[in-house]
């Protein structure tokens, strides 16, 4: 059982119709928490991502973020820095794309009933690590596109990923994967408090 399906004993149509269109305004604003870094801003999306993942399984959580990414195509402002559907375009589109998987992942977990502390924190650090994969994927394909030979990078070409797009974000995912599990765990003893 997940905490929405714990708090929200009816799963009707509208129930997740609701939880699907509150946890994407949730993203939304929690990316515009932002601390500008370049070439990819750092923001609170990816916690809350991870939050609505860990809260409402893997089919909802995916759900969720494809609502996300929807409503960014319309050309609403839901993305970093107020940014919609162009960001598909520039280097935090694999990102974006990733952002499903994260979901899902941290979803398949809480469906496992993975709910203590360190369990969580580590699916929450495992989902992170893997958000890098279409990421830099993505960066590296667009720098092909670009007409830059990432081939010549050679030896550089680890560093200069590593420099561009991990480096600089990888403490702050470990905070957020720290923060989204005391939250989680924390979510789970209130509602036991408040059972018993």
């Amino acid at each position: 059982m997940t905490l929405s399906k714990a708090l929200v004993r009816t799963q009707s149509r509208m129930a997740q119709v609701a939880l699907v269109v509150g946890g994407s305004l949730f993203i939304a604003l929690a990316a515009q928490v932002s601390v500008p870094m370049i070439p990819v801003p750092m923001t609170l999306q990816t916690l809350a991502i991870l939050l609505v993942g860990f809260a409402f399984g893997a089919r909802l959580g995916a759900a969720t973020l494809l609502a996300y990414l929807a409503e960014g195509a319309m050309g609403l402002p839901v993305f970093a820095q107020g940014m919609n559907g162009i960001a598909f375009f520039g280097p935090t589109a694999g990102f974006l794309v990733g952002f499903v998987g994260m979901a899902a992942i941290a979803g398949v977990a809480a469906d496992r009933g993975v709910r203590g502390f360190v369990g969580t924190a580590a699916v929450a650090l495992l989902a992170s690590a893997l958000l890098y994969v279409p990421g830099v994927l993505w960066a590296m394909s667009l720098a092909e596109m670009a007409g830059i030979d990432t081939a010549k990078w050679g030896a550089d070409s680890f560093g200069s990923v590593w420099t561009y797009y991990m480096a600089p974000f990888l403490i702050g995912d470990a905070v957020k994967a720290v923060l989204a599990a005391l939250i989680v765990t924390g979510g789970w003893a209130a509602l036991k408090g408040r059972r018993a």
